[in-house]
């Protein structure tokens, strides 16, 4: 990837991520540990992979994008602000009664938010029918879904991946963001879905394993996916929860834990740092 596009892509991803710290610190409450992991799965996705129009959110030939993992919404609404949906305030009144921005994303509320999820397992279902209609319409958008590696314990998840497989939906796109962590703990200690690449092979998708904050590998990925014809892909993206701030990195506390004001400070603090090395 050129240097000067990766630097971009980094910007966006640490503005996404401070955004996710805006939004949760607002709230008092939210998930920002999952939030960080996937930024720069959404910075890529935002600002360099998908066909979408912020001035006409309904353009019916854009891409869309399901985020499974809806608890995460706070990534994707500073995503969402930060490519021109809506205004960068809106962050600051997450969750709070009235408001644009809810806990999980709402397709009827919020401008840019393709499907209303936050059952977990429910949203890959979603993008199923999403990439069957884009087939059956002989259409050229593509569908992304993202899932956390959490989720994927649930049996819905595995009911959508041989629907999409033998419809060989190959405009589908999974990500699973693999950062190990669920909220009460280790994926592997409270119900372990390893191994994640063999089970979706077996299953009939074409699997790409990669570490999902280095942007060489998730534009290679990317690339990969929209070539492979005739099956769907799964991306699975190997990410640290929490990444970015380094107090939330790696600790399943920050599930679903909001910073408090001095929390606050300091990871908005380091994010600017890493900002302001970016950007200057």
């Amino acid at each position: 990837m050129d240097a000067s596009l990766k630097k971009r892509l980094s910007a966006a991803a640490t503005r996404i991520r401070m955004g996710v710290i805006e939004g949760t610190f607002n709230a008092k409450s939210g998930h920002p540990g999952g939030s960080l992991s996937v930024s720069d799965t959404l910075a890529y996705l935002y600002f360099k992979e998908m066909k979408v129009d912020p001035e006409n959110p309904k353009w019916p030939q854009r891409d869309r994008l399901v985020l499974s993992k809806g608890h995460t919404a706070p990534a994707l609404y500073a995503a969402l602000a930060l490519k021109g949906y809506f205004s960068p305030e809106e962050i600051k009144h997450l969750r709070h009664t009235g408001a644009m921005l809810q806990g999980h994303p709402d397709m009827k509320g919020t401008p840019g938010v393709d499907m209303t999820t936050g059952s977990l397992g429910q949203g890959i279902s979603a993008a199923c029918g999403m990439a069957l209609a884009s087939k059956l319409d002989n259409a050229d958008w593509r569908v992304y879904a993202v899932l956390g590696d959490g989720e994927i314990e649930e049996g819905q998840v595995w009911e959508a991946a041989m629907f999409a497989a033998h419809k060989k939906l190959d405009s589908l796109c999974v990500i699973v963001d693999n950062n190990g962590l669920q909220i009460d703990g280790p994926v592997d200690e409270v119900n372990s879905p390893y191994p994640i690449p063999e089970k979706f092979a077996a299953f009939g998708f074409n699997v790409i394993v990669i570490d999902g904050h280095d942007f060489d590998q998730i534009e290679a990925a990317f690339d990969a996916a929209r070539a492979c014809k005739g099956k769907p892909t799964a991306i699975i993206q190997h990410t640290v929860k929490g990444k970015g701030v380094s107090f939330m990195e790696n600790q399943v506390s920050w599930h679903g834990t909001a910073p408090n004001k001095e929390q606050y400070d300091q990871a908005m603090k380091e994010l600017g740092e890493t900002l302001a090395a970016l950007e200057g």
